[in-house]
């Protein structure tokens, strides 16, 4: 498949790629799902007690702590309790008899809970938005805050011409084939005829669209990142 710039896809067979393509807007549902998720809040690593949690977790004194990492036991003493801002070599130490890396040290603590969300969908039970050109089953629509957005879709276009333009939007998307034959539009590429259990991956922000190449509507799961 061959790397081509958007501006010399040329007519081939009997399709054709209108020019020049103006961008739609990203899918609504892959809109609403992101926005749903919010903005992560990130709470400052206070490092002291970061290193504490860290030696504790390992059930060490302050002693076996401070032989392991090299460094005297006031000197890991006063970095656990605000007292002292240590050396980046001292921060290496650390980190080397904790047996993590130095950005660990400065990664938050997990949350003490396992967060075991699930969703369920069964077969034609998802949550349905049609399209002139797509229709999609939403898959795990009770979820929210997910971190990608798989979704079934029924392909109803035939011809590239069905489309007002490409479909961009942020973040990435694999598609795989379940039933049918599809043809893979995409900004940069070649078109690529895909068939029942092929697979694709892509930047999302490249213009794609997919047609229909057999004779009943093909079918295809998509997952599209959120974040």
């Amino acid at each position: 498949m061959g790397d081509i710039g958007a501006g010399r896809l040329q007519a081939r067979g009997t399709w054709t790629i209108p020019k020049p393509m103006q961008p739609t807007d990203p899918k609504t549902m892959i809109r609403v799902a992101r926005e749903a998720g919010g903005a992560a809040h990130v709470e400052p690593v206070n490092l002291g007690e970061r290193v504490r949690e860290l030696r504790r977790s390992r059930g060490w004194t302050l002693e076996e702590a401070a032989s392991r990492a090299g460094l005297a036991r006031s000197t890991l003493s006063k970095i656990e309790n605000g007292q002292m801002s240590p050396t980046y070599e001292a921060l290496k130490k650390l980190a080397q008899g904790l047996a993590i890396s130095v950005p660990q040290l400065f990664t938050p603590p997990s949350k003490a809970q396992v967060n075991g969300r699930m969703a369920v969908t069964k077969s034609g039970c998802g949550l349905s938005q049609a399209t002139v050109t797509y229709e999609h089953e939403l898959l795990a629509a009770s979820l929210t805050r997910k971190q990608m957005l798989p979704y079934r879709a029924t392909i109803r276009a035939r011809q590239f011409e069905e489309f007002e333009g490409w479909v961009r939007h942020d973040g990435e998307e694999f598609l795989y084939v379940l039933t049918g034959v599809i043809r893979l539009f995409t900004e940069f590429y070649e078109p690529v005829d895909l068939r029942r259990g092929d697979s694709a991956y892509y930047d999302a922000t490249m213009g794609h669209n997919v047609i229909s190449l057999s004779d009943e509507d093909a079918t295809i799961l998509w997952v599209t990142s959120l974040v």
